[in-house]
């Protein structure tokens, strides 16, 4: 079992506390479950600083790999046997904080023409990952990446100077899309589909960043007075981006973070991309978390009753923590992968929501028997 405290933000409740529970179709977020369950025997998971130990997932894991839940009743009472849920105290007053993100769905070339300009890079060789034991003197703790330059490291290049040429002559283009704005949101979404021009259907997904910080560049056009703050979305960025193209290189350079892909194939269309748990995403059950605080493969019940875009009143909705976010800072923060294209797009984009979030703990770790 891993040493490391469990965190006092969690407060142990009953499931009849969770509102929504019982009306929840449990079946698809057992099946997103039973996904990192297989995933977790090639590659432990690394225990989050609140101290959901990994270990602790073992009987559950085990479990849910030998037996293939047969219906939604038999998928909640697999829950409710592992699990022991925990309200997750946000790290200021109130309530937590969700958001969405999805697989953006574009045309695009694997070979620049006068219309696909826009390229989409892979990881440049000279990027190297930066942490404490290679990290420079003075250099920004933030950083995660770096470049040797002379005879130590420095920081990597930053947007700005990426779209201005810096690895123009590396050969890493992947492919091209004909929007800038395309490109941007698919940097933001760390994940695309790509319909190419040959008929065929490709896949990108993160690979590395640039390390520089992420701005989100709603909360600039807010602090501009372009948007108001509680009128910022997806969707009104992107109007006002359209309607200002002589202002792209001001706005967009702001988010100095860069993201570098790699392909992948489109195995089942109907599941996203391989994020950072390395299973592909379910749509409506997946969760982005932070991973320094979280383990992934925690379950998470989110309650947000002011979140009707998926229909009916309110969100509750059982949850799978697979994938992270440099925005996605906090124990009571969440991303939730509404899933591909257009459509889902339209609702991600509006998904900026109050939220409770419930940690499904493992028996063996809050009652102190066996893992």
């Amino acid at each position: 079992m891993d040493t490391v405290p469990l965190s006092s933000c969690f407060r142990q409740v009953a499931f009849a506390d969770l509102d929504g529970w019982l009306e929840d179709d449990h079946l698809e977020a057992y099946r997103a479950f039973r996904r990192s369950a297989f995933q977790a025997l090639e590659r432990p998971y690394r225990t989050g600083s609140l101290g959901v130990a990994f270990e602790s997932f073992r009987q559950a894991y085990r479990d849910s790999r030998e037996t293939l839940a047969a219906n939604a009743a038999s998928a909640r009472a697999f829950f409710e046997e592992h699990f022991v849920p925990a309200l997750v105290i946000p790290e200021s007053t109130g309530r937590g904080f969700i958001t969405g993100f999805y697989e953006p769905v574009v045309d695009a070339s694997p070979v620049p023409t006068d219309t696909f300009v826009v390229p989409l890079l892979a990881r440049p060789a000279d990027l190297v990952d930066v942490d404490d034991t290679n990290r420079p003197a003075g250099m920004d703790p933030y950083l995660a990446f770096g470049r040797v330059k002379g005879p130590s490291l420095t920081e990597y290049h930053d947007r700005q100077a990426i779209e201005q040429g810096a690895l123009a002559d590396e050969g890493l283009e992947i492919a091209w899309l004909e929007s800038r704005i395309d490109a941007f949101f698919i940097h933001v979404q760390g994940a695309a589909r790509l319909n190419m021009t040959d008929g065929s259907a490709r896949r990108v997904t993160y690979a590395a960043k640039s390390g520089q910080r992420f701005t989100g560049i709603g909360k600039v056009l807010a602090d501009l007075g372009e948007i108001p703050l509680e009128r910022v979305t997806m969707q009104s960025i992107r109007a006002w981006l359209a309607s200002h193209p002589e202002r792209h290189d001001e706005i967009l350079w702001k988010n100095r973070s860069y993201i570098f892909f790699r392909e992948a194939m489109v195995d089942d269309p109907t599941l996203g991309p391989v994020a950072a748990a390395k299973v592909p995403l379910t749509p409506g059950r997946s969760l982005a978390v932070d991973r320094l605080l979280h383990t992934f493969g925690t379950p998470f019940f989110i309650h947000a009753p002011s979140l009707n875009a998926f229909g009916g009143q309110g969100f509750r909705r059982l949850m799978i923590a697979q994938d992270t976010g440099s925005a996605i800072v906090g124990p009571a923060r969440g991303d939730l992968f509404v899933g591909s294209g257009d459509e889902a797009g339209e609702i991600a984009g509006v998904v900026r929501n109050a939220a409770d979030f419930y940690a499904l703990l493992p028996r063996g770790l809050v009652e102190g028997g066996s893992t």
